[in-house]
Order: C-alpha cells, then sequence, then structure tokens
C-alpha cells in the first residue's frame, strides 16, 4: 500500500504522526536551516522562511531598544525559543488549547515567559494592561486559518487600534502579510495601511518579505 503513495503523501502522513509527539517542535526548528538556504537559492522570493522572521524581530527590537515581546500565534514556540534569550518579557497568546499547553509546559522554566490562551482579540487588554514601557507586537495575519477556522475577520483590525491607541510607542510587525487577500471579508494590505496611517498619521506601514511593519514616522 506504502509503495502506492506519493513520496508526498508519505511525508505529509510522516508530519501528521509526529505532530503528536514531544519532537515535533525540535523536528521543525531543524527544517528552519534548509528552508532558509532553499530560499536564499530561490532567490530570496516575498514569503520569508522562520530563520528570517527571527532575525527581522531581533533586529526590531534591538534598533528600538525594546525589551517586551508579545507575540499572538504561539504554535510549536519556535518564536518564543528563538527570543527568550534577547528579550526581557515575552508574552505569548494561542488560539489551540492543545498547543497552549504545550507551550506552557515547553517554556515552564522560563520565568519570563508567559503564555495565554484564547482569542488575541480577547486576551490582548489583558496582555497591554501588564505593560509598562513600549513593546514589540509579532502578529499573526493568518486569521486561524491553518486550524481551519476562519476566525473574527475583524479580529486584526481590533487588534491594531488596541496597541495603537496605547499610551507607549508600541513597534508591530504583522507576520504572513499575503494572507490579508482582499477576499471574503479579509482586508487587502492596502486596507490595513490605509487605515493605519489614517487613523494613526503618526505611523507608517511598509511591507517587506511578507512582513507588514508599523513603526512611528520619521
Amino acid at each position: 500500500m506504502l509503495g502506492l503513495l506519493s513520496a508526498e503523501g508519505i511525508l505529509k502522513a510522516f508530519r501528521r504522526l509526529l505532530q503528536r509527539t514531544p519532537v515535533y517542535g525540535a523536528y521543525k526548528a531543524l527544517g528552519h536551516y534548509p528552508d532558509y538556504w532553499y530560499w536564499i537559492l530561490r532567490g530570496r522570493p516575498p514569503r520569508s522562511p522562520h530563520l528570517l522572521k527571527q532575525k527581522v524581530v531581533r533586529e526590531y527590537g534591538e534598533k528600538f531598544g525594546l525589551k517586551t515581546l508579545v507575540e499572538t500565534g504561539t504554535y510549536y514556540g519556535e518564536m518564543v525559543a528563538a527570543m527568550k534569550s534577547r528579550f526581557d518579557r515575552i508574552y505569548s497568546i494561542e488560539y489551540v488549547p492543545a498547543l497552549a499547553e504545550r507551550a506552557t509546559r515547553k517554556f515552564a522554566r522560563d520565568e519570563h515567559v508567559r503564555i495565554f490562551c484564547g482569542d488575541s482579540r480577547v486576551v490582548m487588554p489583558e496582555v497591554l494592561a501588564l505593560l509598562n514601557g513600549a513593546a514589540l507586537f509579532w502578529l499573526d495575519a493568518g486569521y486561524y486559518g491553518w486550524v481551519g477556522k476562519q476566525g473574527d475577520q475583524q479580529r486584526l483590525s481590533a487588534e491594531l487600534e488596541m496597541i495603537l491607541s496605547h499610551p507607549y510607542p508600541h513597534m508591530i510587525l504583522l507576520d504572513d502579510a499575503h494572507g490579508l487577500t482582499g477576499r471574503d471579508g479579509i482586508p487587502s494590505v492596502g486596507d490595513v495601511k490605509a487605515y493605519v496611517e489614517s487613523k494613526f498619521p503618526q505611523r507608517s506601514v511598509e511591507v517587506e518579505f511578507d512582513i507588514m511593519r508599523v513603526t512611528l514616522r520619521g
């Protein structure tokens, strides 16, 4: 029977099996390196590999002197693991209870890391209340689509408004900007840019390597 399956089908089945084991996070982390070099060999297409995302998060934290990282979409904790020695505090919000529980166990010994479970639009006010200075936000534009749920189409605009209306000059990086398709009620990149720059004129929005960057003008 296995001989009839394609190599791709076997790989997908193997990956699904691995996802149920404690070693899947390590497996994914190891895959970042070949993924990065393959990205370079393909001429650096717009969608960025995870190692590049880590580099951008690290550089923005250093550039703006930010010591707190807030993430939506913990997934398997790859970004938290990569950044836990770079930030004094990390707050990460995960929508899927099983993944949130897994991340909580994974980072149980890291006292400066806290995992929240729930819809980020609901949890975000609690996280913002914990901040006593500017933070770097690493947001997920995926609308929870990878778990088969479209989610709340107003989630992103609600999150952006909460963050940008907060008293501190937070910086925002929005991952997977290609997910802003402008279809089925989901805003486009242009929609988000127009919304942010019109409502918060002191802010500028640009996209590079599939990461939207919301920073202060000038």
